[in-house]
């Protein structure tokens, strides 16, 4: 485990590493490219295909090693839902997980069916021990409308202490106070009424895809009319401008960060 300059977390903790693409929003995954490009054949990454999904027992008790309150970011290069990772493996995460009460955890997944039938009805140590880990936060990666109509209504069915959503990369816009449920009943799913955080940014990296900056702005305006903490990242490196980003600017200088 070590620290990390990820703004929303001191520390990134790896017992899974690799994944495969679940969307237009990994195109260019930098996770995937930092081991392809600085990991390959070392610290555990296949030489041949490095970033293959890989389980690590021997970093699986770290955290217990780290005496200060930290906030740690589960598999930062890898998804802990993917379906190659056995659930046994994962509820040996959940365990650490329960057992270092001082820190907070943040999983971030793009497969949140998974994530929901593991915490709901998988094979946790403790039944319905997501119900009550006070230092779980459990996210969804979306990066347009189809994905967080996708993604996040699972999530928010799954429980956690704190439900977020990482809109990055932005690739198009998202009324996340309006999603199509495909439920007749309740075809429309107030999301900012039950999100406790967002995270966004436009794609950042080579071959960074345009991000138009009022898509962030209006999730940012969104995030303040409901009382949700919104994270800004940055406007990526290919952003553009146009009439509706008049307070794409202020979204920067009211960026927050959730305390928890």
């Amino acid at each position: 485990m070590t620290k990390t300059q990820i703004a929303w977390a001191t520390h990134v903790w790896n017992p899974v590493t690799g994944c495969t693409p679940a969307g237009d929003g990994c195109n260019n995954c930098y996770a995937k490219r930092v081991a392809e490009t600085r990991l390959r054949g070392r610290c555990g990454y296949p030489a041949d295909e490095p970033f293959r999904v890989t389980m690590h027992p021997d970093r699986m008790e770290d955290p217990l090693h780290l005496r200060k309150p930290a906030r740690i970011f589960v598999c930062s290069m890898g998804d802990l839902f993917h379906d190659d990772v056995p659930g046994e493996f994962v509820a040996r995460v959940f365990d650490v997980m329960r057992r270092c009460p001082q820190h907070q955890f943040i999983c971030l997944t793009k497969r949140p069916q998974r994530m929901f039938d593991t915490v709901n009805i998988g094979n946790l140590p403790t039944p319905h021990m997501a119900s009550y880990l006070a230092n779980l936060w459990l996210g969804v990666s979306v990066w347009n409308q189809e994905s967080a109509e996708r993604f996040i209504p699972p999530l928010l069915d799954t429980p956690a202490a704190v439900r977020f959503a990482s809109y990055e990369p932005a690739l198009g816009p998202v009324d996340f106070t309006k999603l199509r449920t495909g439920d007749s009943t309740t075809p429309w799913l107030p999301a900012l009424g039950k999100l406790d955080w967002i995270i966004a940014g436009g794609e950042a990296g080579p071959n960074a895809r345009e991000c138009n900056r009022s898509w962030l702005t209006t999730a940012w305006k969104q995030s303040c009319v409901h009382g949700v903490p919104f994270f800004f990242k940055s406007w990526g490196d290919n952003s553009t401008r146009n009439h509706e980003s008049c307070g794409a600017e202020a979204a920067t200088e009211n960026s927050v960060n959730f305390q928890g």
